[in-house]
């Protein structure tokens, strides 16, 4: 049976004739408290914790520029397999949610984490590349099951007029743990100042959390469990057919709308290889980098809080919101890859002689670890803008989590690209051209997809209450 949905100026809305669609009734939560297990916001700070445990130790490895090892070549090979796979499995990852549900779904993806940072270990002692590259290309697959699961969640489960909200505090929780994760390597290699890969324990202390997060996501409810606080629920959905998911998932490639968010969604991952390697990575000293990814990542708890606020708070007009949301995003973004582009004229031969280490170099350490860290300042404002944006454009989760999976593999399949424009040694100044170009043609495609496809709450509201009382109608008079 399939999932039939029409296209309607307020986003996608439920075909009233299709049985699969069906609206949970309005029940009272069993009691009002925040941390009542099958409210939204507790499964959406689940599902962030989950994300802190797998990709956010993901995220503070690989922040350290080549997985923590000196020679980039090999986390540069595997990051492209990853990407590769993930690309496929990131557009796929929302047909597949929709047929095993949330928890086998985000199972399956947290358990390729463990492999991964195994990999680099299993490195330490043969350097070997073949394991590593592999364990890129599973993970790759398990990636993009887990970052359609969130997505779907994340812009399903809260109420229309909190995702913002939500968004941002899933946001600081699942970057939270590359907080954590930067602190690991910080003290296990605070006394190696020279040159050199990390040490055996740090993997070792990187594949604990992520076991852990594969743990955590068998806890995660589907969302016709998931009542929110007036006593309604999330979207709810029969789950699918393997058939009907994959012609679904072929329409995005044809869907407008999509089509006006692939430069952001392609830009939005692009960046990581420059600024992990190419920034963090020869700039500082080892023990440096796992500190510098700290702020790297609490800069994106702090970006995500102030979008957040902008998308949910700012004007009481929705659309308003996300103009003055991308302004924002736009006008920081110019800034610091402005500033950018300042520091990378000093180094564009990819050479710096005297690593910058945050006790030794003084005054010369400032300039770079205020970029750095705008840069994760800036990575979680666009990145969060898109989610709003994605979250905006539909309320049922079978078409949220196809568009949140349309994004990771449009997303991932930048990376795969990226990684390898590092690999090749390409100018680093023109890296970041590209990357500053990317973020600055997504802006104006971003207001044109707000202007076409969103409407106020209120509107919204009510074509979603027009399609279900025609739906209600039509079962009664078919049982009548």
């Amino acid at each position: 049976m399939g999932l039939g949905v029409e296209e309607s100026a307020g986003g996608t809305l439920p075909d009233a004739g299709d049985a699969g669609f069906e609206q949970p009734p309005a029940t009272e939560p069993p009691f009002p408290s925040l941390l009542r297990y099958n409210s939204p916001l507790f499964q959406v700070c689940l599902i962030g914790f989950v994300c802190f445990c797998c990709p956010g130790m993901f995220n503070a490895l690989s922040g350290m520029g080549g997985g923590g090892q000196v020679d980039h070549a090999a986390a540069n090979n595997a990051n492209t397999a990853l990407y590769t796979t993930f690309a496929v499995f990131g557009v796929a990852g929302g047909g597949i949610y929709n047929v095993l549900g949330p928890r086998l779904t985000l199972l399956a993806g947290c358990s390729t984490y463990v492999l991964y940072a195994g990999s680099f270990l299993y490195y330490n002692h043969h350097h070997h590349q073949p394991f590593v590259i592999f364990s890129g290309a599973v993970l790759g697959a398990g990636a993009g099951l887990l970052w359609a699961g969130q997505g779907a969640i994340m812009t399903s489960y809260p109420p229309p007029g909190r995702k913002g909200t939500y968004i941002s505090i899933f946001w600081s929780i699942f970057n939270l743990g590359g907080v954590i994760g930067g602190l690991i390597p910080f003290f296990l290699n605070y006394h190696r100042t020279a040159a050199a890969s990390v040490n055996d324990g740090t993997y070792i202390a990187f594949m604990c959390f992520m076991a852990t997060g594969a743990v955590l996501s068998l806890a995660v409810l589907p969302p016709s469990r998931v009542v929110r606080d007036d006593g309604s629920g999330a979207s709810a959905v029969t789950y699918s057919s393997v058939s009907t998911e994959a012609i679904e998932i072929l329409k995005l490639f044809t869907n407008w709308k999509m089509l006006l968010l692939l430069p952001a969604a392609w830009g939005s991952n692009f960046f990581y290889s420059y600024q992990f390697n190419n920034v963090n990575g020869i700039l500082f000293s080892l023990r440096t980098k796992g500190l510098n990814n700290v702020f790297y990542w609490g800069a994106q708890m702090i970006g995500s809080v102030s979008i957040g606020y902008v998308l949910d708070f700012s004007f009481r007009s929705r659309r308003t919101r996300g103009f003055i949301g991308i302004a924002t995003v736009a006008v920081l973004g110019t800034a610091i890859w402005a500033g950018g582009l300042a520091n990378q004229l000093r180094y564009t031969n990819g050479e710096w002689p005297e690593k910058l280490d945050f006790k030794d170099s003084g005054e010369k350490f400032a300039g770079p670890f205020v970029l750095y860290f705008s840069y994760g300042l800036l990575d979680a404002m666009f990145q969060s803008l898109c989610y709003w944006v994605i979250g905006a454009l539909a309320n049922d989760s079978a078409t949220l989590s196809r568009y949140s999976g349309f994004y990771k593999g449009v997303q991932s399949a930048g990376a795969a690209v990226a990684w390898q424009v590092d690999q090749r040694r390409t100018p680093l100044t023109t890296q970041l051209i590209v990357n500053w170009g990317l973020t600055t043609i997504s802006y104006p495609l971003l207001a044109a997809l707000l202007m076409l496809a969103v409407k106020d709450e209120k509107q919204s509201e009510g074509l979603e209450e027009k399609v279900r009382d025609e739906a209600r109608e039509k079962r009664n008079w078919m049982a009548g």
